[in-house]
């Protein structure tokens, strides 16, 4: 079966998202263009990570152009979206590994999203050999998202995305994991709780 490829050049919205309440949200990243819109699920720590690593590549572009770069230094306040992601949320694929480059010849970030696949092997050598076969541009591959974004759409990304990632629940004062709506059992009080 030919791979499937959902190609954004030049999308109206990529937003990173979640649904569910905090401690049980579900990330997607979501594409919209012309109508269309592709949802993809992710775990936080990648939607984190992403953020995290779309800003160094926009500042290290920054940096060798001198400043020339059309990036901005930070997300341009009029381009901030906060709004939900687009209903009906309707996963295409969970996210296995990500790849950023800067596309120097257009000013663009190209991000691409490739779907999680299971690798079965006896040994470590069949599984970095199917591991590196995948990564090629197969037409037989995993599907893939591919993002083009500008430099402010990117940075408006990452600013958004690490927002969202930063939305959940809020930390326990002495141990820094979660709070529960339910309860918290602190490590740090022996496993009791404070009576109100």
């Amino acid at each position: 079966m030919p791979r499937q490829v959902f190609f954004y050049e030049h999308p109206d919205r990529f937003v990173a998202g979640t649904v569910g309440q905090p401690g049980q949200r579900s990330f997607f990243l979501q594409a919209t263009a012309s109508g269309r819109t592709t949802s993809v699920a992710l775990e936080k720590t990648q939607v984190a990570a992403l953020a995290e690593r779309i800003d160094e590549l926009l500042d290290e572009v920054v940096r060798r152009s001198g400043g020339n770069a059309p990036v901005p230094a930070v997300a341009p306040t009029e381009m901030h979206d906060t709004g939900p992601l687009e209903v009906p949320v309707e996963e295409e694929f969970r996210v296995g590994t990500m790849a950023l480059a800067w596309d120097g010849a257009h000013d663009r970030m190209v991000i691409e999203a490739q779907a999680l696949v299971e690798l079965a092997g006896e040994d470590d050598d069949d599984v970095e050999a199917a591991e590196e076969e995948m990564l090629q541009d197969d037409e037989n591959g995993p599907p893939l998202l591919r993002v083009l974004l500008t430099g402010a759409q990117a940075r408006s990304f990452a600013k958004r995305a690490l927002d969202v990632v930063s939305a959940g629940r809020p930390p326990c004062p002495l141990c820094s994991l979660p709070l529960d709506p339910e309860g918290h059992v602190c490590p740090r009080q022996n496993g009791y709780r404070r009576s109100a």
